[in-house]
């Protein structure tokens, strides 16, 4: 510590002589230079009381190294002195080094200086030191040795910080109950960081309304002694009417208090009420200004949230480039409901190169991670080769591994349980895998239970099980109630169900005949791509059919199929062009 200071900074002669014969003068007159904003005087008489093996001065020293007051930041010597301190017995360099050890914890957010006018100060100081690269990793072992100490002799703020150890340490270090009981004493004593961690134990044995009413309670003293977590979190409390009458209006300015904070949760939810007006005036502009702030502060739901705004659009167009960069951020943080948005922007090629086997990868991952819908996308992925997810997808674009025993199991597992539990449109296309034999070995049978479940509100699925029925896939064929099943869902425009009723009405199956209808309907489906239908239309129009011969719409529609690879079309358009040019 002999650093060359300025002729202003140093100690005047009564200072040096009353500070060596008496120390406890000097550390009062340090504290004096100190409050009066002289901290390069403050910390040189401190220094002396440190050497002196004085436990007060140690312990200012080192919070003069950890705050970066009257000495350079130096995680190191604020360790260092700390230590000194604490093993002499100072209650508040125990916490406070404790605190440093699971620096993990914010440090001083949860241990905050008792003097009210230095609080945010040193919070801004220490944001700064832990930023340092010369951090060493969070130390919990020693961590729990010092808040014990301070604990054990009364300290609060020991007591708070020995129960969050205990509660978020070390799966080896955990004791729940060990630390409700530290949370409830630090509580007690009025500590907001022991009211809010009380509140959080209470929390998670919390069974009623008089059990909510007490963790609002606690929430609301630790707020109210400017906690920022807890500020955020009373506003989760009352946007819920959790524990608390609800009142929005409320929790947005509390949303507010919190993000204006630094409380990064806090900007995240502040953004969302802010985007969305829930509570407040809508301002999308400012919302998501407020969410891209907590995104990258390293908040994944404000994250995925930027990636949903973009998605949507808004007054303007849909980004889904920026959208993916956001999603993308999200997901390698662990949003599982981002890293499905981000995979189907990759299966569909929005805003993203298109890549079957990157979309794989991230469906694989939100399905592992419990999200039910990425469940059932993967698994319509996997079983049926993407083609249906993504008609231009191509099966061959997935990597093997995710076409192996273990993902195909996975895959017929999670769309079975959501067909099990509702789901119909997971209900219709695990009814395909089994009547296709796609994923799944081949049951017809078992496809017709799943379709005809299906089919009560999925229109493709009313068109596949008609189609069953009429060609006695899996029962007796029963044409007459596969038409009727066909016939619904070509009314709601499915375009497989209009080319299989007119070809149905064509051929009086399961019904009357009744070209006129028939070929409008053939002419719904032809003019949506269908190449069958064009085919159809061609036969029926070169006469012969009971319809009046239109050779130039025969030939526009066989043409038509014919460049579509139909090879029945392209024999029928060589026939029929010298029959042409003959007549």
């Amino acid at each position: 510590m002999n650093r060359k200071v300025s002729r202003s900074a140093r100690l005047n002669p009564v200072d040096r002589l009353v500070s060596r014969v008496i120390p406890s003068f000097g550390l009062r007159r340090a504290k004096r230079l100190f409050e009066s904003g002289r901290a390069v005087q403050a910390f040189r008489l401190f220094a002396r009381a440190a050497r002196a093996g004085n436990a007060e001065g140690e312990y200012k020293v080192g919070r003069c190294y950890l705050e970066g007051s009257g000495v350079p930041v130096s995680y190191v010597d604020s360790r260092r002195w700390l230590r000194k301190a604490a093993s002499h017995g100072h209650i508040d360099a125990q916490w406070l080094l404790a605190a440093l050890c699971i620096q993990g914890v914010d440090a001083l957010n949860i241990q905050q200086d008792t003097r009210q006018d230095t609080r945010q100060d040193t919070g801004h100081r220490a944001s700064s030191l832990f930023s340092n690269q010369d951090v060493p990793k969070p130390d919990f072992t020693e961590g729990e040795k010092w808040a014990r100490r301070a604990a054990e002799r009364g300290s609060a703020d020991g007591q708070a910080i020995l129960a969050y150890i205990l509660t978020s340490g070390p799966e080896s270090m955990r004791d729940l109950e060990q630390a409700h009981q530290w949370y409830e004493r630090s509580a007690a004593t009025g500590c907001p960081q022991g009211a809010l961690g009380y509140a959080l134990s209470l929390a998670r044995t919390a069974k009623d309304d008089k059990d909510r009413t007490r963790v609002a309670d606690h929430v609301r003293r630790a707020a109210e002694a400017g906690l920022p977590p807890a500020i955020n979190m009373l506003g989760v409390l009352m946007d819920c009417g959790i524990g608390t009458k609800r009142d929005q209006t409320a929790a947005a300015q509390l949303f507010r208090q919190a993000a204006l904070k630094g409380n990064r949760t806090g900007q995240m939810n502040w953004g969302r009420v802010r985007a969305f007006g829930q509570g407040v005036e809508p301002n999308l502009i400012e919302g998501e200004s407020w969410l891209r702030r907590a995104a990258l502060a390293g908040d994944r739901d404000a994250a995925a949230l930027v990636g949903e705004l973009y998605v949507k659009g808004g007054a303007l167009p849909p980004n889904y480039a920026e959208a993916a960069i956001w999603f993308r951020r999200a997901a390698e943080a662990g949003h599982s409901a981002a890293a499905r948005a981000l995979g189907m922007l990759c299966l569909t090629g929005a805003g993203v190169m298109r890549d079957t086997g990157e979309a794989a990868t991230w469906l694989k991952i939100a399905a592992d991670a419990g999200d039910a819908q990425a469940r059932v996308d993967f698994a319509n992925l996997i079983l049926n080769g993407c083609g249906d997810a993504n008609p231009n997808g191509n099966p061959d674009d997935l990597p093997d591994d995710y076409l192996a025993n273990d993902n195909l199991a996975k895959a017929r597992h999670w769309l079975e349980q959501a067909a099990s539990s509702g789901n119909l449109v997971a209900a219709f296309n695990y009814g395909r895998c089994l009547a296709e034999g796609r994923g799944v070995e081949r049951n017809e049978q078992e496809a017709l239970q799943w379709l005809r479940r299906a089919a009560d509100g999925v229109a493709e699925a009313q068109y596949w099980y008609g189609w069953m029925l009429m060609e006695g896939h899996g029962i007796n064929p029963d044409p007459e109630t596969g038409r009727s099943w066909i016939a619904r869902a070509a009314a709601v425009g499915v375009t497989d169900a209009e080319a299989t009723l007119a070809e149905m009405m064509v051929n009086a199956r399961g019904g009357p005949r009744d070209l006129h209808t028939a070929i409008l309907l053939f002419g719904k489906a032809a003019e949506k791509g269908h190449v069958g239908a064009m085919y159809a239309l061609g036969v029926l129009n070169s006469g012969g059919y009971d319809v009046p011969a239109d050779h130039a719409a025969a030939r526009r529609w066989l043409s038509a199929a014919a460049e579509r690879g139909h090879g029945e079309a392209l024999k029928m358009l060589h026939r029929y062009q010298p029959n042409e040019a003959a007549s």
